[in-house]
């Protein structure tokens, strides 16, 4: 659940608001309306109409190789859904569009493996662009719109490369830009550059189980990790994975839409049931040469990471085991496949109720070799560097770091995201990679940063915002300095947001305990309030581990639609949440809906204390993991809260993944026991305050039958509810198209059962 149940941000991307910060200054010149002087009151309307109204909200920042460029997919004013492909040149300080997707796009429906890709990296919605990659020398950007293959240089010319019925998935260059290759009906097509069209280089395979350059479907939904392939950097050697989805259950999903129903026989691997069989092997660029890498004795793992060494001479796997207790890092020959293990990551022992071992992608392989590497050993994510066989740790303390960033190795520089300042405003810190001391920051501390960094990390872009202030852009030097502002973003003038500016009220951050005494982290905001009114309150919840919900980042729009109705918005994150340390997070290990419904519970009752808040009027709401959160608050505490929204819940959690599930709760078919606790369908007729179910009935994440299920349970013990299901839409139907009408459905049931303001 990342966006999804995912392991990066678990459910908790459906709940976070996306920041934006692009080019206004050309946004400004397509739209040269003046805002209005008046204060405007936000609707939900206005909130999911175009252009959004946090500005432009770009995607994919990347820095060419050379590091003259910044490119961005940047939607369009009047359709906030399409993105094209910009590029901002730094001599000249002049933005362009470098690909129109409305010129060269053709509008043809894509196939469902890309749509099902498309869902788990949460762009499913999105039209035109989605991904690009720059040549390895810069001049020019491989772009797969609508199912093909284009070429962009930055003479504005555009080449097409491909031209079939069928798509082209996980499309590359070659490191040096002498070869395409990609995905085409399960099998990985390469060919040069020059113009002759690629051929299939694995072999062709009787099963239609197989899949040859892909990644599988709990490496996407779960672990973060999309590529199926991997070209060595002198382009002599590809390592490329193999999967059999054979062993894995078919789950008959009914992806039922408005004017018919097309069903689907998907393999989903639910908890405690096999997975696809994984390996992993090299060719060269021709296919032949083919050797299997040895990846152990143990067929059940899961294929983590995979990366070549900087010279190419050796291929680096990260294999971890299915109770996610352990990391083998594998050196591999890339003429043979032999490998061998380089060290071992560890699940931290700093918990009583056992940890499982974090994946991450913040390690860097150093061209002396040596390793930068991401551990939560000391049991906080730190930084460690991994030379001679032996590792020292470069960061320590009780924060994390969020992001590896860049590597400076002529200067010996090591740059990253950490909370060291705040766990509510992260910053970007620079470390003397040999003599590592305090971390210097090098961002302002009045807002949330990340970064990006070019190749040799000498040129930084940075985006920050504010509770007050939509994220803003701008281009650093390594110290820090500000060169330029990409994109200043401030809300005045024609800045969609421009005319609710007046309205907007600001975001306040409080603390209360849990029972175990750690500090849970709340943010609320308020209407204006009148002296002696009460308001009713709308408690926005997630949960889920690997998520955090309360940041002095920008929140987005719709939470100040919400006040502008006459509620109070509230978030707090639950011990289980992320960026807290190994015991914060762990204590939901084996014990979901318990540890984080009682830290609810406590903002909750704190929300009572308040003279200004309603008591009888709080409503909580979440989607995904904060569905099930929904479902278990109500359970466990009748009359507490006066109703509850649910959206895509799991309700069932042996219905969902391996990767995911098994991490948190185990295998289930060794503790049942903890499942039966955790699932929310035997306690479904406990629940005595009114309920909204809401799902997708095209949802191939957290599959229908687990709404279908507490349906059942419901009805049989003529438990009332009420629902609202969304034909065609999959797990991201609270966003897209159908958004409006999620929001405007929730209030409306709130007014009903009159949880709304005097």
């Amino acid at each position: 659940m990342t966006t999804r149940l995912t392991f990066r941000a678990g459910l908790a991307g459906l709940l976070l608001a996306t920041t934006a910060f692009a080019p206004c200054a050309v946004y400004a010149a397509e739209n040269q309306k003046s805002a209005p002087a008046m204060q405007n009151s936000l609707t939900f309307e206005r909130v999911f109409a175009s252009p959004s109204l946090d500005g432009p909200a770009p995607r994919e920042v990347k820095i060419s190789p050379d590091g003259r460029w910044l490119t961005l997919l940047r939607n369009r004013s009047d359709d906030r859904e399409r993105y094209d492909l910009w590029g901002y040149e730094r001599a000249t300080g002049e933005w362009r569009m470098l690909v129109d997707s409305l010129k060269l796009g053709s509008g043809r429906e894509l196939s469902e493996a890309e749509k099902m890709q498309r869902e788990r990296k949460r762009v499913g919605s999105l039209k035109g662009i989605v991904s690009y990659g720059w040549s390895k020398d810069g001049k020019a950007i491989l772009v797969p719109l609508d199912g093909d293959l284009w070429l962009a240089t930055l003479d504005g010319s555009v080449r097409r490369l491909t031209d079939s019925p069928e798509d082209e998935l996980n499309a590359a260059l070659s490191p040096k830009g002498r070869y395409l290759s990609f995905v085409r009906d399960q099998r990985l097509y390469v060919g040069p550059l020059s113009g002759v069209a690629p051929k299939a280089v694995t072999p062709e395979e009787p099963a239609r189980t197989v899949h040859w350059g892909e990644a599988e479907f709990v490496a996407q939904e779960e672990m973060d990790r999309f590529a199926g392939y991997w070209w060595s950097p002198e382009e002599s050697r590809i390592a490329v994975e193999r999967f059999d989805e054979a062993p894995v259950g078919v789950v008959t999903r009914a992806a039922i839409g408005a004017e018919g129903t097309k069903v689907f026989e998907q393999r989903y691997p639910a908890a405690g049931t096999p997975n696809a069989l994984v390996s992993l092997h090299l060719m060269n660029p021709d296919g032949s040469g083919l050797v299997k890498v040895d990846l152990g004795s143990d067929p059940d793992i899961y294929l983590a990471r995979v990366d070549w060494a900087p010279d190419g001479r050796t291929l680096f796997v990260q294999r971890e085991d299915r109770a996610q207790s352990k990391i083998d890092m594998l050196a591999v020959d890339p003429a043979t496949g032999r490998s061998r293990v380089l060290f071992t990551e560890h699940a931290p022992r700093v918990s009583p109720n056992g940890t499982w071992v974090n994946l991450s992608s913040n390690y860097r392989f150093l061209k002396d070799g040596s390793l930068v590497w991401w551990s939560e050993r000391d049991g906080f994510g730190h930084l460690y560097r991994f030379k001679d066989g032996t590792f020292s740790q470069l960061t320590s303390g009780r924060w994390v770091v969020t992001g590896l960033v860049g590597v400076d190795e002529a200067k010996g520089r090591i740059y990253f995201t950490g909370t060291k300042d705040s766990v509510l405003a992260p910053q970007l810190y620079a470390l003397d990679l040999a003599r590592p001391a305090a971390p210097e920051r090098l961002t302002d501390p009045g807002f949330a940063n990340a970064a990006v960094a070019s190749a040799d990390a000498t040129t930084f872009y940075v985006t920050r915002s504010s509770s007050t202030q939509p994220a803003q852009s701008y281009v650093a030097d390594a110290t820090g300095k500000r060169l330029a502002w990409v994109e200043e973003n401030r809300v005045e003038g024609t800045h969609p947001y421009a005319p609710y500016l007046a309205a907007h009220r600001e975001t306040t951050f409080g603390t209360i305990k849990a029972d175990d005494g750690s500090d849970l982290h709340w943010l609320m905001i308020t209407p204006k309030m009148e002296p002696g009114k009460h308001y009713p309150v709308f408690f926005e919840h997630y949960g889920g581990p690997h998520a955090q919900t309360v940041s002095k980042g920008w929140l987005g729009a719709l939470p100040q639609a919400i006040v502008a109705k006459g509620y109070i918005y509230f978030r707090l994150d639950n011990r289980g949440s992320a960026n807290r340390g190994v015991a914060f997070e762990s204590q939901i290990r084996n014990a979901m809906g318990t540890v984080e419904v009682a830290d609810q519970r406590a903002g909750a009752k704190y929300l009572k204390t308040l003279p200004f808040v309603d008591p009888a009027k709080i409503a909580t709401y979440g989607w995904s993991y904060g569905g099930y959160m929904t479902l278990k608050m109500l359970e466990s505490d009748p009359g507490l809260y006066a109703a509850g929204i649910s959206g895509a819940p799991v309700t069932k959690w042996e219905l969902y993944d391996t990767s995911y599930t098994e991490r948190y709760l185990g295998d289930p078919r060794k503790q049942p026991e903890v499942y039966r606790a955790a699932d929310a369908i035997e306690n479904a007729p406990k629940i005595a305050d009114p309920l909204l179910l809401m799902h997708g009935m095209a949802d191939d994440n957290v599959v229908f039958e687990n709404s279908t299920a507490l349906i059942a349970k419901m009805q049989a013990s003529s438990t009332q509810f009420e629902m609202m299901l969304y034909p065609g839409q999959t797990h991201s139907a609270v966003r897209g198209s159908t958004a409006r009408h999620v929001w405007e459905t929730i209030f409306a049931f709130l007014g009903r059962h009159g949880v709304k303001p005097e």
